[in-house]
């Protein structure tokens, strides 16, 4: 895309997501990727998006863990730095930074632009990354992390994160229809060395799912999945 063209379709990207009081040449070095400043033999060091790459992973950050924080206010540290860990990966920003048409925007040198780089996901999600250190260092945090929440988190969490942990799942589908957080009873026999668990998962006071496994938290995803299927099954019966 020529220059002109390019700044045109960066106008209206801006337009489009709320951030049209920004000033589109601020923001334009975000997408310039290293490839382009090493064929033009550029000398500025900062020519390209890597230095705001560094500061926009930073804001991505917190903002995720802001916005978890207040969204999950149950759960302990490992559950929501994995979900972070999840929304702020290479694959994650990517599916975003493709949605909004980054790969319109980016420019490359002419011969990563041959070999398909403007839909590779490093360079998709390195821009990403450093259009949202541009936007915080144009406008502030406040800005920033209201792009991210709304082009971003709010689009990916659930899709991305409801896969991945059975429980997770269970609890999203019963808090979205209004039901209370689920809870597990949990058990154990057998000797010392070779302990087996069983865990009931109850929504509502009802038990919709009993799980086995070699510890607590096979059990209980197990109970989880089960579950799943239970209300799975009663959502297509009365379809």
């Amino acid at each position: 895309m020529a220059g002109e063209a390019r700044r045109r379709r960066l106008r209206r990207f801006l337009r489009e997501t709320g951030l049209g009081h920004l000033d589109a040449d601020a923001l334009a070095r975000a997408f310039v990727h290293d490839s382009a400043v090493l064929q033009e033999r550029l000398v500025d060091p900062n020519a390209s998006n890597e230095r705001l790459e560094f500061l926009g992973d930073a804001v991505l950050s917190l903002a995720a863990a802001r916005w978890l924080y207040a969204r999950y206010p149950s759960e302990r540290e490992g559950e929501l730095t994995r979900r972070r860990a999840a929304l702020v990966n290479d694959a994650t920003l990517a599916l975003t930074a493709r949605r909004l048409g980054f790969g319109e925007l980016v420019v490359l040198g002419a011969g990563e632009a041959a070999a398909g780089g403007s839909d590779r996901e490093s360079i998709l999600a390195a821009a990403f990354e450093a259009f949202v250190g541009a936007v915080y260092l144009a406008a502030g945090i406040e800005v920033a992390e209201a792009f991210v929440e709304h082009e971003h988190l709010g689009r990916v969490e659930h899709a991305r994160m409801s896969d991945a942990d059975p429980k997770t799942a269970l609890q999203e589908l019963v808090q979205a229809s209004g039901g209370s957080t689920p809870t597990y009873d949990d058990a154990a026999s057998g000797p010392p060395h070779r302990r087996t668990f069983t865990s009931r998962v109850r929504v509502s006071g009802e038990i919709l799912g009993e799980g086995i496994g070699a510890s607590k938290k096979a059990a209980q995803r197990a109970a989880a999945e089960i579950a799943l299927s239970v209300l799975s099954a009663g959502d297509d019966s009365n379809s």
